[in-house]
């Protein structure tokens, strides 16, 4: 990884050097199946909902800034503490979760690319598979331009996004006041507002996040110094809380815009019965008959762009995870085909299998799974960013820790609402063989009872006494140091940073 150098003054100089990390990260947030379920929200139960994405954002900007925290502090990214601190049966357990996670993410990123070149080429769903795997790659290529250049252009796809959904919102006309009431003053009112609510926070689960954002941050050559490393965690705060804000504009956005179209007493019975069951497909016929052929054209571009910037990161998070896991050294080229074939094949086999119908319903299947995954990344986090012995005196205050667990176990019963009420619904579904219920019954309560105990332990192990020393000697170390394998500049990293080529770049040309 290129190490990005940090200008002292100016002091918009020194900000715009720590801008980049946390829009790559928001991308996540902006992904296909959170337009999705935006768009679902606004036709059910019109701007009722937005003060759940709020909510949601809000504590994504939480645990978003501890991943960035552990990552500064230590050196260190997520995945790589997860292998000092875990035994190895743990840790391979924890690796694949994360990859599954990373496919699990990449389905709707993937599909909702294909259904956005279908819908401006007319490229067949499976087609258009293929082709976001290629284009993704072709992205990732910057990477050996340097990390600036590659956070650019995801930069340019986020406003790609916002600018698209902002001038079809503009043209929809939805009420001010109406949106400021849903986004500050809760409700759950209606049919199905609780199960949409859920939905809403369960797209914007993303385990694979916490371990992007961490090693992202070790872009930037910081001096490890107290004063340094707080004035970089400040930093870092600052530009995901600015990249997070834009992507709750363009969520409230996406919902308003649905709620605009769905609300309208004027809606022909086609419009009304696509507003019913909104897919990344039928979206675009319901702006295109309630609002014109060219917000059809708009949607499809920002869902392009949305589509492209999420795969770029997923594969990016891919990346880091197999990195530190399991400390594989491959060539920059091999690892982004080896993570994108991983992600791509999925959405491939069901897309032409089953078309656009099985693409929808893998995308369901997709939010659930990350869902199952979120506390596999989130409960590590939260334990490393409030251990004294890792992050010395950068640990979490404990107010910040109090909020975060519980928020965080907020989220982890919400999720296991979520499945639990998903799960059961589908085996005491009538339309269910009774054969393949008390089947998926007998799976399913040991698989709970295991992931149940799993996530105890996580909780509950105490810290090792091996990575904690290593830990502590980090951090009272105040001095910056230069890489032991003689590449110039930079901070003391681990040994897969090291591996890295060392590019310092001024940001005043990047």
């Amino acid at each position: 990884m290129a190490l990005v150098q940090i200008q002292d003054t100016p002091l918009w100089k020194k900000l715009l050097s720590y801008v980049g990390p946390g829009f790559l990260v928001s991308v996540a947030y902006l992904d296909p199946g959170n337009l999705e379920t935006d768009l679902q929200a606004g036709a059910n139960h019109k701007y009722q909902l937005l003060w759940i994405v709020l909510v949601g954002l809000i504590f994504a900007f939480i645990i978003q800034s501890r991943s960035a925290n552990l990552g500064v502090a230590t050196g260190k990214h997520l995945s790589e503490h997860c292998k000092m601190e875990y035994p190895k049966p743990v840790n391979y357990c924890l690796w694949m979760l994360a990859e599954v996670a990373v496919i699990a993410a990449d389905i709707p990123e993937v599909i909702g690319t294909a259904f956005a070149i279908n819908i401006l080429f007319h490229v067949p769903i499976w087609g258009g598979v293929l082709l976001a795997g290629l284009s993704t790659l072709l992205l990732l290529g910057l990477q050996r331009y340097g990390i600036r250049k590659l956070e650019v252009a995801i930069g340019v796809l986020v406003l790609v996004v916002g600018g698209c959904f902002c001038s079809v919102m503009a043209h929809a006309r939805p009420s001010v006041k109406d949106i400021a009431t849903g986004l500050f003053v809760p409700k759950l009112n209606g049919d199905g507002a609780t199960r949409d609510a859920i939905a809403l926070l369960g797209a914007l689960n993303m385990p694979h996040n916490l371990f992007l954002h961490s090693a992202l941050v070790t872009s930037r050559k910081i001096p490890h110094s107290f004063d340094a490393i707080r004035s970089a965690s400040k930093y870092f705060i600052i530009e995901s809380g600015l990249a997070l804000f834009i992507a709750l504009l363009i969520n409230v956005a996406v919902v308003s815009v649905s709620g605009s179209v769905c609300s309208n007493p004027h809606a022909s019975s086609q419009n009304k019965d696509h507003c019913e069951d909104i897919t990344l497909e039928s979206a675009s016929f319901l702006l295109n008959n309630a609002l014109g052929n060219w917000s059809s054209k708009l949607y499809a571009v920002s869902l392009l762009a949305s589509g492209q910037s999420s795969t770029v990161t997923g594969t990016y998070a891919g990346q880091y995870i197999m990195q530190g896991f399991l400390d594989l050294r491959m060539t920059l080229w091999l690892r982004n085909l080896v993570t994108r074939c991983i992600a791509i094949a999925p959405s491939l086999m069901v897309c032409i299998i089953g078309g656009s119908s099985g693409a929808a319903k893998l995308i369901i299947i997709a939010s659930m799974i990350l869902s199952f995954e979120l506390p596999f990344a989130l409960i590590p986090l939260l334990r490393f960013t409030s251990s004294k012995a890792k992050m010395g005196d950068h640990k979490s205050s404990i107010m910040v820790t109090l909020l975060s667990w519980l928020l965080g176990f907020c989220s982890i019963g919400i999720n296991i609402y979520f499945l639990s009420s998903s799960l059961i619904g589908w085996v005491t579904n009538y339309d269910t063989p009774k054969t393949g219920s008390i089947l998926a019954g007998v799976v399913i309560f040991p698989v709970m009872i295991l992931y149940a105990a799993m996530l105890f332990y996580l909780t509950i192990k105490r810290e090792s006494s091996d990575s904690s020393t290593r830990g502590s000697e980090q951090l009272t170390n105040n001095t910056p140091t230069t890489d032991t394998t003689g590449l110039e500049g930079g901070t003391k990293f681990s040994s897969t940073q090291r591996a890295h080529e060392i590019e310092v770049v001024d940001i005043a040309y990047a």
